[in-house]
């Protein structure tokens, strides 16, 4: 018998099997707060996750044939991570000179070049008034330091002019370059951090990347100038500047010699300790390969490198600072060269202290001059008003600063109809394979999932409905709740839907069946019991031998954490930091769902449909793409683009949501809700093209909930 769906009202949507994340206790036992169990249980995974990544960091580095044999590849990923992968081209920078300055020891120099076409990056070069020959030269990268006046920035290279003079006054030549953020075109660091702006994750876009590059064309800049010997460039900053001066040294080998301050420690601070809270996105790389941040130290090595912080920075906490050390100082030993690697720590919170000052410079002395004992007799001082370090009188109208999150990372191209089944297959295969590699990485391995563990908890009856309730396991340690509803007396159905619930579908799961499980529900937080949408869910099971699953993924329902919207954000970011997305561990919650409804005796041979609603109809679209083809997906509101969701890992680099569509609706039959017949030309032309039966895609109206 061929089975034709009928028009469901809202109230018949909430049937059958509801799948929710709780812990290993069940929710309804609990007499703790929903969002307070969500919260140890989101704290757990971190720490859980961030202890993984630091077990395999470096791990497998045992020798120095180990580091040569890695490092490269090492290297290439980090590039990949920031957006550089390929590198840009490095076209003309059109650099310029604005004015100058002078000082009786010192001529400063002001002055913009391009490191992209429209990528201004303003600066301040500072040198000795006499030079002689080519001098050491000392590339500066700003901190967050905003210098502003009626609404106008000077940028930060006003802010941290003393290190530029002193360097200068101290016999090198130094370029002090504004940051994207808070440089005199002000683009931005913050796009998750309190914009919103979650697609830069999609698009695999950090302004890291952009820091890094525009570092790579300082040092392009650098060795144009006849004062300066090319051979003999190093870098520092502090803050941002540090983690800055961390890319550069970690990319480019024309970096001799590296003081990176106050500008990096480990998952474990940012994660696990809340460091990430305190700090915009220019910090992180798109963490695709699951780094810990020894790593990106390693890669300076056996280069000259002085760690500099304070013992007291809250942000740069010691503690991960001194992990960092030591794990780097081990790769520097392999290679005999442990002692260029030093840390040098002083008293202090986040502050830019004299003490920190004084031994960069020694540390650039002794190994970009060769002096092991100069005597340092100045002091960093600031001798300008921001207003004269100034570089534009007016902003360039091509300026692409502002605006450059949306083109620095090439996003992949729409894909053209497939001319013929072996084609398509290849194509296909290949973006699941990068998929997995590039956004799901973060999930379990088939070695690390561990057993479902499926067991049935409870089952009661009301009015001719049954009930059932299982746990299983998704991931430690969320011990997942299953629930299985359907008429009391069939014994075997026609069919299953699975639907993958966000916060009001969980909402409305739970006023539904309150009305006739109260006892089995009670301790399950809701609005106000829905006494209709049960009767109308039993006249659904009444008239149809079907069963259907729903999903509430972590983050939902009984494991929901903290609604603040600082939390909400932050923890978020943590999953970004540790190469997940929290969207993207629901797809493989989902995933879980539907591989132990197969352990359900009842179920196992039953036809699977999935279904989801807003934000869950792209997460049961994923997870229909990793599992045995599910026969219809039932998808509502499915957004045409990944721009407002779901958020996942470097997606947008790899396909687009009409492309995961097509290979969807190859496997399953897709039935799109709410759509725009126009948005899925491209799985509609595959599909004709590659001769599929026509109600392989559907394109629908909204289903009317009214």
């Amino acid at each position: 018998m061929k089975l034709k769906r009928p028009y469901w009202p809202s109230s018949f949507l909430p049937v059958f099997v509801l799948i929710v994340a709780s812990h290993s206790i069940v929710a309804a036992q609990s007499d703790k707060p929903v969002t307070e169990r969500g919260d140890k249980l989101f704290a757990d995974y971190f720490q859980q996750e961030t202890a993984r990544i630091q077990e395999n960091c470096l791990e497998e580095i045992r020798t120095v044939a180990d580091w040569n044999a890695k490092r490269e590849e090492l290297r290439r990923q980090l590039r990949e991570m920031l957006g550089l992968d390929p590198l840009p081209e490095r076209t003309e920078l059109h650099a310029e000179i604005t004015g100058s300055l002078e000082h009786e020891d010192f001529v400063v120099e002001k002055l913009h070049f391009q490191s992209l076409p429209g990528l201004y990056v303003t600066a301040n070069l500072y040198r000795p008034r006499q030079i002689d020959q080519p001098l050491p030269a000392v590339l500066y990268v700003c901190g967050h330091g905003r210098v502003a006046k009626d609404g106008v920035s000077m940028g930060n290279k006003t802010h941290y002019q003393h290190h530029g003079a002193w360097l200068a006054r101290n016999g090198y030549v130094c370029l002090v370059i504004d940051t994207l953020q808070l440089g005199e075109i002000e683009g931005d660091h913050h796009g998750t951090h309190r914009l919103g702006q979650w697609w830069w994750i999609n698009r695999g876009y950090t302004p890291a990347g952009v820091e890094a590059w525009n570092c790579l064309r300082a040092l392009d800049y650098l060795q144009s100038r006849k004062e300066v010997d090319g051979e003999k460039l190093g870098v520092t900053g502090r803050s941002g500047g540090g983690a800055y001066s961390w890319w550069i040294a970690a990319l480019d080998d024309r970096i001799k010699c590296a003081v990176p301050v106050a500008g990096i420690t480990d998952l474990q601070n940012h994660v696990v300790d809340g460091c990430v809270e305190g700090h915009c996105d220019c910090m992180f790389t798109v963490n695709t390969y699951r780094w810990d941040y020894p790593q990106v130290a390693a890669l300076v090595s056996p280069r000259p490198l002085l760690i500099g912080n304070t013992d007291t920075d809250p942000i740069f906490p010691l503690d991960g600072v001194v992990r960092t050390f030591d794990q780097v100082r081990r790769i520097y030993r392999l290679q005999k060269a442990g002692e260029l690697c030093g840390l040098n720590i002083t008293a202090g919170g986040h502050v830019d202290t004299q003490e920190l000052q004084v031994h960069a410079l020694r540390w650039l002395d002794m190994h970009l001059k060769g002096e092991k004992s100069r005597l340092i007799e100045t002091a960093a001082e600031k001798f300008f008003q921001p207003e004269q370090l100034k570089v534009f009188a007016e902003l360039p109208a091509d300026q692409r600063n502002k605006t450059i999150q949306e083109s620095f990372v090439p996003v992949a191209a729409f894909p053209s109809v497939p001319a013929n089944r072996t084609a398509w297959e290849q194509q296909r295969d290949a973006w699941l394979a990068t998929l997995r590699e590039k956004t799901f990485r973060g999930w379990p391995t088939d070695k690390q999932a561990l057993p479902l563990e499926l067991k049935n908890v409870w089952s009661a009856e009301h009015d001719g409905v049954q009930l059932t309730a299982y746990d299983f396991t998704s991931q430690e340690p969320f011990r997942l709740r299953l629930y299985i509803a359907g008429r009391a007396d069939l014994k075997q159905h026609e069919l299953v839907v699975l639907n993958a619930v966000d916060e009001q579908g969980w909402q409305e799961f739970l006023s539904t069946y309150r009305a006739g499980f109260s006892e089995q529900l009670k301790d399950e937080q809701v609005a106000a019991v829905d006494e209709a949408a049960f009767a109308n869910t039993k006249k659904m099971f009444a008239a149809f031998p079907w069963a259907m699953a729903y999903v509430a993924p972590r983050g939902v329902g009984p494991t929901a954490f903290d609604s603040n919207d600082k939390k909400q954000i932050q923890n978020r970011r943590r999953f970004y930091l540790l190469g997940q997305t929290l969207d993207g561990m629901q797809v493989w919650d989902v995933r879980r769902a539907m591989q132990a409804m197969r352990e359900v005796p009842s179920l196992q041979e039953t036809p699977l449909w999935l279904q989801g609603e807003r934000s869950m109809a792209a997460v049961s679209l994923y997870a229909s793409l990793f599992e045995p083809a599910a026969k219809r997906l039932d998808l509502h509101g499915l957004t045409p683009d990944h721009r407002n969701g779901p958020i996942l890992l470097n997606v947008d680099r790899v396909w687009n949501m009409p492309a995961a569509v097509a290979v969807a609706a190859e496997r399953s039959q897709t039935v799109l809700y709410g759509a725009n017949e126009a948005d899925w030309s491209f799985p509609r032309e595959t599909a004709n093209k590659l001769g599929w039966d026509e109600k392989q895609l559907q394109v629908r109206k909204a289903v009317d909930k009214k």
